[in-house]
């Protein structure tokens, strides 16, 4: 029964690896077209991945498919688990672009420098799949286990739809984060950026690794100042830390919206693995530009609306939909999706038309 288990593991590890140690081994500035090239392999191997759902449960292997989902009590047949992994990965996909305005502003307010953001969203996406592994697991339990948790999530989920929809923006100061500074209690922060390194340690003249070749080096007063075999973290580990907190605010929010579709663990879990791993070149694709699509966040919390609607009366809409229940809500998500990314679009080139 581990066995589906362990292969996605293995496989998700290999990719890794070969994402870090093979094809990004040396830090460099991530490109437009080198992010757009990623985004389309992460995302083809997402979409991908539904055809191997649907033959693997239609054939129940390794006992898939065989128990009734606690989401709707349905067995979930090689089309129907195919079609709720889909609308799982696309949910939490698009949730995940809010994600990247929040890490544009870590970098920005930490002063990262491209070379090295990418193995910080490596390092920290390693992280956050520990996490909802972690979290998924005690989900999924809940809603196996006391069925009525489901309905606290879908008025979780409507109240961080109205909440994303009615509340105005504040600016955030990741640095000043509690958790941050309680943690620069007990390991020293040095002042300057060590290249790639998240720590560093004291006992001889640690310098600034250049950002651009040429750039001068310069002795760290923080790491000079330390006693001698003593660790201090870099500024490059305050940004890991950070970006580890706010996939953790987004699990949060995002973990009930799968679970209103389906409560079987391989799929929330897979679904949620393909979502994050594609996270970090979409960032580099999007980062720049991400404020074009201003009427993307206002879709999004309808998405949350739609999905937390579906869990509190899911078997109404059952009923009345029938057994394209599950494809009409997947069409329904992606309209709206289409139609934030379209309108944002139309408004921007309205803007250009505008005489100033």
């Amino acid at each position: 029964m581990l066995t589906p288990w362990i292969v996605f593991t293995g496989f998700v590890l290999l990719m890794l690896a070969l994402d870090l140690g093979v094809f990004h081994r040396k830090s460099h500035s991530i490109g437009f077209k080198e992010s757009l090239s990623w985004s389309a392999v992460w995302i083809s191997l997402g979409l991908a991945f539904s055809v191997l759902v649907f033959y693997a449960y239609e054939g129940h292997w390794y006992g898939l498919g065989v128990k009734p989902d606690a989401a709707d009590g349905m067995i979930n047949h090689g089309k129907l688990a195919a079609t709720k992994y889909l609308t799982g990965y696309i949910v939490e996909k698009s949730l995940s672009v809010d994600n990247i305005f929040v890490i544009a502003m870590v970098f920005s307010t930490l002063a990262v420098a491209p070379r090295y953001q990418h193995r910080v969203l490596f390092w920290g996406i390693l992280g956050a799949l520990l996490m909802r592994g972690g979290m998924i697991g005690l989900g999924a339990s809940l809603v196996q286990n006391f069925h009525g948790v489901l309905y606290i999530f879908g008025v979780l989920l409507i109240l961080t739809a109205l909440k994303m929809l009615l509340m105005k923006e504040k600016e955030e100061h990741p640095e000043k984060n509690p958790l941050v500074r309680w943690i620069s209690g007990f390991f020293p922060i040095t002042r300057d950026y060590h290249g790639q390194h998240f720590a560093v340690r004291a006992g001889s003249e640690w310098s600034k690794e250049a950002a651009e070749p040429g750039q001068d080096r310069v002795i760290d007063p923080v790491v000079a100042a330390a006693p001698p075999g003593k660790w201090l973290l870099t500024p490059l580990a305050v940004a890991l830390l950070l970006v580890e907190i706010t996939d953790l605010i987004f699990a949060v929010d995002s973990l009930p919206a799968i679970f209103a579709i389906t409560a079987d663990p391989f799929l929330v879990f897979t679904s949620n693995v393909f979502a994050i791993l594609g996270l970090r070149s979409l960032y580099f694709a999007l980062a720049g530009m991400i404020h074009q699509f201003r009427y993307l966040k206002p879709a999004l919390s309808v998405v949350l609306l739609v999905v937390g609607v579906k869990m509190l009366a899911g078997s109404w809409l059952k009923l009345w939909l029938g057994e394209w229940f599950n494809l009409i809500i997947l069409a329904v998500i992606l309209g709206i999706l289409a139609t934030g990314v379209v309108a944002s679009l139309v408004a921007n080139r309205l803007d250009v038309r505008k005489p100033a």
